[in-house]
């Protein structure tokens, strides 16, 4: 990129820009919503938005790698905001919505988000500017944005977005063979182990190897260790003596993951999590102080350069500050009319406190933590387990309540925690794409308006695409869910928690082993940390995902975290190795929209046409010979579709040459 790029007058909060990242949000956010309620993960959505919004605006005259970062920054809002669905749906799971209203939810969504942008913004001098951190993602992003500022982007662009559609294609086949039901979507089976059982499970879904193939193999591993615990010993134990001596046991030996193993991993994220923000207390302080230290100097003249200019920190409190008023009103008309309405006044300033203080603690360690391991791979979950159970046992403690009232604060917890984890989900990413900005020469302060951009595109689009998800296939434990409902394995995991701290029924021992199995996996990870010089690692919260999420769900993550590991090594092999990776990076993102963009349209047509299987063309009779048809078909097109990328990786190292 050239010098001009920081000095001399270029296009970068443009209105073509936020048009097309605006609907490059629309689409993602969309798709990200029905992947995390089916698998409990999100995709970031920078690299992606960044490719299409260069292949588009090259068509423009005078754009620029400002411009298409501006683009980039306001589409990955799809990739955080949608997070949002790791707590909202708890409301009706625990039966206390029947749908999601739309300006309660959108409104939730947009002040929690723009809290999240104006909480991050005194951390960026810290935490980009002045620090060493990887930011792994951000640096991705700033490379494919300074490749499309180059002579020759075209070709690559062109390519990039091909290889994006050959993955969105090959992932949307596979699905509607899956609904045409030739195909089987996943395969499991449950045995006996000694006197008890488990369970085998895995999803044929391509979306899953492109999730593993983007958050590494030692986030695969350490998810294939939790899920060894869980499945190899956990089960095993809770299960005995509960089966039947004979016949399908696998209801039975569910049942027990669901009730026990689950609360069990609970309890090794929540440790997990706590491990982590105690380790970044001190750097995050360091970081506020210096940041503030960096306003004052240029309030009182300093030079600072256009690339190191945030928003004044006048509109950043104001804007945090008056968000608490609308806030407010929320939390209070979500508990008129209800058994809570008599001391509705003391519960909405004890959450609004609540969400200031909470939210700017999570909006810090979010932000470190992206810059540390990158946003898709943040613990985004495991923070808003915390976030929930700190909630639940503070309005316990304040608001002495009698059993007709627990549904009430349940519900009102979850909201008070949805709001928070709105913070929690865009300060995760926002310094992220600070750090992609910095690099490519991008004004801050542009970015931080294009961020808030992004919340409002985002909060337009959660609440329909929840409401249909809702409708076609409800979700799991909710009044009335049906046997296809959709996991939303977090949703689930934190309302259970929840009920569990308010009604005083969890089970605090299985809290308590979990916790011990975190701390066990904490340990290890600080061992190989200091003896293999960070070369090795066993991330807690990693182990924790994999001991509480269904195997099904789990076990495909790791076979695409090899095979992404397998892939850079060719590339790193080659003439041009960071093209080459980016290829992989690409093909694996679209196999993640493709899956998901066909389950949002399966959604629309099963909400439309009133039945659970509407594209159906075979009968349960077909059902063994689908199996045997989708694990071929998943393992032709993983290596065929890897084959192809590595084919146009040579081919176009070999015209560059």
């Amino acid at each position: 990129m050239s010098s001009d790029t920081t000095t001399s007058p270029v296009r970068e909060l443009t209105i073509r820009g936020i048009i097309i990242g605006g609907i490059i949000t629309l689409v993602f956010t969309a798709a990200n919503v029905y992947l995390g309620l089916k698998v409990g993960l999100t995709f970031a959505t920078s690299i992606p938005a960044a490719v299409i919004s260069m292949a588009i605006l090259r068509f423009f005259a005078e754009h620029s790698v400002v411009e298409n970062n501006i683009v980039q920054t306001i589409a990955s809002a799809a990739g955080t905001l949608s997070a949002i669905i790791f707590v909202l749906p708890g409301l009706v799971i625990v039966g206390w919505w029947t749908g999601f209203p739309y300006w309660t939810t959108a409104a939730l969504c947009a002040l929690g988000g723009i809290l999240g942008v104006m909480y991050s913004i005194p951390l960026r001098r810290a935490m980009v500017t002045g620090s060493d951190l990887p930011y792994p993602e951000g640096v991705a992003a700033a490379e494919v944005l300074r490749v499309g500022d180059t002579e020759g982007a075209a070709e690559d662009n062109q390519q990039g977005l091909r290889v994006i559609i050959a993955g969105a294609l090959a992932a949307a086949g596979m699905s509607l063979g899956a609904a045409l039901k030739v195909v089987a979507n996943s395969i499991g089976a449950a045995f006996r182990v000694g006197s008890g059982g488990t369970l085998f499970g895995a999803s044929l879904s391509l979306a899953l190897i492109g999730v593993g193939h983007l958050v590494g193999v030692t986030v695969g591993i350490a998810m294939i260790v939790g899920m060894i615990v869980s499945y190899g010993i956990l089960l095993p134990m809770r299960s005995a003596g509960t089966l039947p001596a004979s016949g399908d046991i696998s209801d039975v030996v569910s049942a027990a993951f669901a009730t026990d193993v689950r609360f069990i991993g609970a309890g090794a994220i929540a440790i997990a999590a706590i491990w982590t923000l105690i380790k970044l207390i001190s750097p995050i302080a360091r970081g506020i102080k210096e940041a503030f230290e960096s306003t004052r100097a240029r309030r009182a003249g300093g030079h600072v350069e256009l690339t190191e200019r945030d928003l004044p920190m006048t509109v950043v409190v104001g804007t945090t500050l008056a968000s608490m008023l609308p806030i407010g009103i929320l939390l209070w008309l979500f508990v008129q009319d209800t058994p809570l309405a008599h001391n509705s006044v003391g519960l909405v300033a004890i959450a609004v406190i609540y969400i200031l203080l909470i939210g700017l603690v999570i909006a810090a360690v979010c932000g470190y933590m992206a810059g540390l391991i990158g946003a898709s791979n943040s613990p985004i979950s495991g923070v808003g387990i915390l976030v929930a159970i700190t909630a639940a046992l503070l309005i316990k403690t304040v608001h002495s309540h009698n059993p007709n009232e627990i549904t009430a604060l349940v519900a009102f917890t979850l909201f008070v925690a949805a709001v928070v984890f709105g913070v929690a989900t865009i300060s995760n990413d926002n310094l992220q794409d600070l750090k992609t900005g910095q690099l490519v020469g991008a004004t801050p302060w542009k970015q931080q308006v294009a961020l808030v951009i992004g919340v409002l595109f985002g909060s337009i689009i959660i609440p329909p695409v929840l409401g249909l998800m809702n409708t076609a296939f409800g979700f799991a434990g909710a009044p009335n869910a049906g046997p296809d409902a959709l996991a939303a394995p977090q949703a689930s995991l934190i309302s259970s928690l929840v009920k569990g701290v308010l009604g005083g029924d969890l089970n605090w021992g299985l809290i308590g082993l979990g916790a011990l199995i975190g701390i066990g996996a904490i340990i290890i990870d600080e061992v190989l940390g200091i003896t293999t010089k960070k070369k090795w690692a066993l991330p807690p919260l990693a182990v924790g995902m994999g001991m509480y999420l269904p195997m099904d769900l789990t076990l495909i993550i790791p076979i695409g975290a090899v095979l992404g590991l397998l892939y850079d090594r060719w590339a790193a092999c080659t003439a041009r190795p960071e093209h080459a990776k980016r290829l992989g990076i690409l093909v694996a993102t679209g196999l993640i929209v493709g899956e998901s963009l066909f389950g949002v349209l399966l959604a629309g047509i099963i909400a439309t046409s009133g039945s659970e299987m509407p594209l159906a063309i075979v009968g349960e009779g077909f059902a063994t010979m689908a199996n045997y048809l989708g694990v071929a078909a998943f393992v032709v097109i993983i290596l065929g579709l890897y084959r192809w990328v590595q084919q146009r990786a040579a081919a176009a190292q070999g015209e560059a040459a």
